[in-house]
């Protein structure tokens, strides 16, 4: 198997396999369950949760700004050409996974209900599946739109994958961690579904693998570093 179809077949069997546990076990229901006392969500009111969700995409922002920061610069200085391919890769990502896919598409028109929007947990509509659409507007749950910005900061691990697998491998590290805890967040906020966070990381992480190999940044010396 080549590593460019291991880096499709490996997060898309991850998907469709923890989809099918997340649904026989009902750990979508039991999770958000743990957490909903009385129709009510305490939990995600106290703290680290509540920074958390304030704290939404500003990191991801950021690292957007750097990349726009990098192209500019690759434009001003010819010493720094090699900067504009990846600072466009960290924009477009940016604006394309956890921006038009996830929250202009999916959120806006999927339509799936937030666990404290269903009647298990005091609300007024039906629990769907992930795979079943409700209806456009009525239902903001899949994906998460903080899970999928937090978990964009492992972009850059697309960025150094080549020449710094150990820089590479600290920035997925990273965007893992902070996705999970956002995403925990979430979860104990009465926001989203376990499976949610985990669309969001998958959406996030295929778009970035597509853009990786359609930028050919798999053939490039891409670090935003000096040669």
């Amino acid at each position: 198997m080549t590593a460019k179809a291991r880096d499709f077949i490996l997060p898309i069997s991850i998907l469709v396999l923890a989809t099918i546990l997340i649904t026989v076990t009902n750990a979508d229901l039991k999770l958000s369950a743990l957490f909903c006392v009385g129709g009510k969500w305490p939990v995600g009111y106290l703290q680290p949760w509540q920074a958390l969700y304030k704290l939404d995409r500003i990191p991801s922002f950021f690292i957007g700004f750097i990349g726009l920061l990098a192209v500019l610069s690759g434009y001003m200085y010819q010493s720094r050409r090699h900067w504009i391919k990846p600072g466009l890769f960290l924009i477009i990502l940016l604006l394309l996974g956890p921006g038009l896919i996830i929250n202009s598409i999916f959120k806006e028109y999927w339509g799936r209900p937030r666990p404290r929007e269903i009647v298990q947990f005091a609300g007024k509509k039906e629990f769907l599946h992930p795979w079943q659409k409700g209806v456009a507007h009525n239902g903001r749950s899949f994906p998460s739109g903080h899970s999928s910005a937090a978990f964009y900061i492992s972009a850059p691990f697309f960025v150094y994958r080549r020449r710094e697998p150990r820089v590479a491998a600290w920035w997925m590290a990273g965007g893992l961690v902070f996705g999970t805890l956002m995403s925990v967040a979430r979860i104990t906020q009465g926001g989203h579904f376990l499976s949610d966070t985990l669309w969001a990381w998958g959406v996030v992480h295929l778009t970035a693998v597509s853009l990786y190999y359609l930028m050919r940044l798999d053939q490039v010396d891409s670090p935003l570093v000096t040669k």
